[in-house]
């Protein structure tokens, strides 16, 4: 593995049923200090490289590795953290409780004093002794991403985390990634908000069939398709074709 890299797949193949490879031999990296996108249609294979990534899944062919520790090691659980799509958090813990399981873990006592801060900052002031089962969705949605800018992960993993939650709000978290990226941590953003990753992201992985179809620069995307958008529409029409 690359000392600079915090994840590294090679030759991930993944099957469900023995039969039909969800995954046909991935290589994809992500390096310290980075934003990625990962994109790709329903059905891409998107999900499941996340999954084996958390150990959700068992690792069958290939090698996967997160700060240089096998996936399925506690030591690669450590260096990761994971923002789900769903909004599934414990209804029956206050906010300040949520985020003080997710600390310890890490091994991360709870700031108190940073997670008020980050509240009143996503506009949830007061919140932190509520019921979780009291907040809405974009409200669970700011929790989640608190979580993780409190943690500070070296690999934060985001699936559609950014979803559901106000302009403002999202305008706070673009700036909350890149003041990660530049204390070298990584961010992989799974997600169809092609303009977010124009914004921020480094660079676009775009998965489709199970098959890595681009890894490049978004400066080349935006030069070579007009955007993330187009390339996308532009692979769809070749395939439609064959």
């Amino acid at each position: 593995m690359n000392e600079t890299s915090v994840l590294d797949a090679q030759d991930l193949v993944f099957s469900y049923d023995g039969v039909r490879q969800v995954l046909r031999g991935i290589d994809l990296r992500v390096r310290k200090g980075e934003i990625v996108g990962l994109i790709g249609p329903n059905g891409s294979g998107k999900s499941t490289f996340i999954k084996l990534v958390f150990d959700l899944l068992r690792l069958k062919t290939g090698s996967l590795l997160v700060a240089g520790h096998p996936a399925r090691s506690p030591q690669a659980r450590m260096h990761a953290q994971y923002l789900a799509s769903n909004d599934h958090l414990p209804e029956f813990l206050r906010a300040r409780e949520y985020l003080a399981i997710a600390g310890d873990l890490y091994g991360q006592r709870l700031d108190l004093e940073r997670a008020q801060a980050y509240f009143e900052a996503y506009g949830m002031s007061g919140r932190l002794e509520h019921l979780i089962e009291d907040f809405s969705h974009g409200m669970r949605k700011k929790t989640q991403l608190i979580s993780a800018f409190l943690q500070r992960r070296p690999l934060t993993i985001v699936d559609e985390t950014v979803n559901g939650i106000d302009l403002e709000a999202q305008y706070l978290v673009e700036k909350e990634f890149g003041r990660m990226r530049s204390e070298g941590r990584a961010i992989l953003l799974c997600t169809h908000d092609f303009s977010m990753l124009e914004r921020i992201a480094d660079r676009v992985i775009f998965l489709d069939n199970g098959a890595v179809i681009a890894d490049a620069p978004v400066r080349d995307v935006l030069s070579l398709h007009r955007g993330i958008g187009q390339m996308v529409f532009d692979h769809l029409d070749e395939r439609s074709l064959t």
